[in-house]
């Protein structure tokens, strides 16, 4: 993934009536296909539906509007399900941002009740992915520093420095960043994150953004059990 991307990406509420072109309600489709098949998630695209982000007090003092399509972020009742979601839901919401499309991660400013998805019996709804031609390209916010999130940073390699400056810009509820990442020798990371609204699901985002930027180097992750 270029790096430009990663980096020109922020997170949008407002968006514009311009619909989802074909092609690329089929790009995303077919990766979401890939994801679900890979984790076992059950990710699923809705477009041009309304109500979920309507006239609410949600969406109101979430501030978002005209959020027509969404991505539902939905997966089995278990304590690994948050993290995936937000491993796979980020490959998704870059894959958008490829596209010329903005996005935003949404945890509470929605109705789930208004959205057309199938749940499983074993599923939930996590969260959702807005999606689309946002009103702005949105504004980069306030990030912590390297060493803010990895004391010996720089003892370590330059792939793993390179991985933690990706990890940064990784988006997290409320800007929170509380992942961790420490080299361990070899192409081996330990990454843990203290507890925060949606913790889990940021670390998620966050690897995948530490791969993307240690790459070609394959991380072999050491989690801790927090």
């Amino acid at each position: 993934m270029n790096y430009e991307v990663i980096k020109s990406r922020h997170s949008v509420r407002s968006y514009t009536n311009q619909p989802l072109p074909t092609e690329i309600r089929h790009v995303l489709t077919a990766l979401i296909d890939e994801c679900n098949s890979n984790s076992g998630l059950h990710m699923q695209l809705v477009c041009d539906e309304p109500k979920a982000f309507g006239s609410s007090l949600l969406a109101r003092y979430g501030k978002f509007s005209n959020v027509c399509n969404y991505i539902c972020m939905i997966g089995k009742k278990c304590s690994q399900t948050e993290e995936l979601l937000g491993y796979y839901g980020e490959k998704l919401v870059l894959k958008a941002q490829e596209s010329g499309l903005n996005t935003c991660w949404v945890g509470m400013s929605f109705r789930k009740g208004k959205i057309p998805a199938d749940i499983r019996h074993d599923e939930k709804l996590y969260a959702v992915i807005a999606i689309g031609y946002g009103a702005t390209q949105g504004v980069a916010h306030k990030i912590k520093t390297a060493k803010q999130i990895c004391p010996e940073i720089d003892s370590a390699p330059e792939w793993f420095r390179r991985g933690v400056e990706y990890a940064l810009l990784a988006p997290t509820a409320v800007n929170q960043q509380k992942f961790r990442f420490k080299w361990s020798g070899e192409n081996r990371v330990e990454v843990n994150s203290s507890w925060g609204f949606f913790s889990k699901m940021d670390l998620g985002i966050a690897r995948l953004h530490f791969e993307l930027g240690a790459y070609p180097i394959k991380v072999e992750w050491v989690q801790d059990a927090n």
